[in-house]
């Protein structure tokens, strides 16, 4: 539906790098209704994963800067996550149950073992996308607050990265270039030491 309405082009980083000073612009005339028409599409995209989060982030960064847009993201991005994991325990679960029933098996072990650790390390480490991580973890025991807890600090790192690049949004080629291979590592021993809890709970055990 997304692509049949011809949307997506307003997704894209041509278009944001083409009407960027406009947007600046109307920014700084409008701050308060922009910040907040901004999240609640933000909120919208996370919660229903529509194209585009990645470069609404970058936006967020060349028009609010570093701090305020971290800070929009950061928000908006934890609020649509909540939603779209409320839908899933809620309003989807035989269907999804049905789509994704060996990762729920994966996600409870996971849970029961070390859950705040666990989310933190999925949040980090992108093996998954956080849509799905959405969805499934909704049909799992964790409680809501801790599920909104540790993907908020789990998502914070990537937000930075994205919208501090936002800053230097005319260098930047394609959205995966943010992502560089430093980044990604970086991202990735951060939910590593998540696990590290974890194994340490099972070495003493065979102590």
């Amino acid at each position: 539906m997304f692509y049949m309405a011809g949307l997506e082009k307003y997704a894209s980083l041509d278009y944001l790098k083409l009407r960027m000073s406009e947007f600046i612009d109307y920014y700084n005339t409008h701050m308060l209704f922009v910040i907040f028409a901004y999240a609640a599409v933000y909120i919208v995209v996370t919660a229903l994963a529509l194209p585009g989060a990645a470069v609404m982030t970058l936006a967020g960064g060349a028009v609010f800067g570093v701090y305020i847009g971290t800070a929009v993201v950061s928000v908006s991005s934890t609020i649509g996550a909540a939603l779209s994991f409320a839908g899933a325990r809620y309003l989807f679960r035989d269907w999804i149950e049905s789509k994704y029933k060996n990762n729920l098996v994966k996600f409870n072990e996971g849970i029961e073992k070390n859950g705040f650790n666990y989310i933190l390390f999925l949040r980090l480490v992108p093996l998954f996308p956080f849509f799905i991580i959405n969805l499934v973890l909704g049909l799992t025991r964790v409680k809501l607050k801790t599920y909104v807890l540790t993907s908020w600090i789990g998502m914070l790192p990537g937000t930075f990265v994205f919208v501090y690049a936002g800053k230097q949004l005319s260098g930047i080629d394609s959205v995966k270039s943010v992502m560089s291979g430093r980044v990604l590592l970086a991202l990735s021993m951060l939910g590593l030491l998540m696990l590290v809890p974890l194994l340490y709970k099972k070495i003493k055990s065979k102590m």
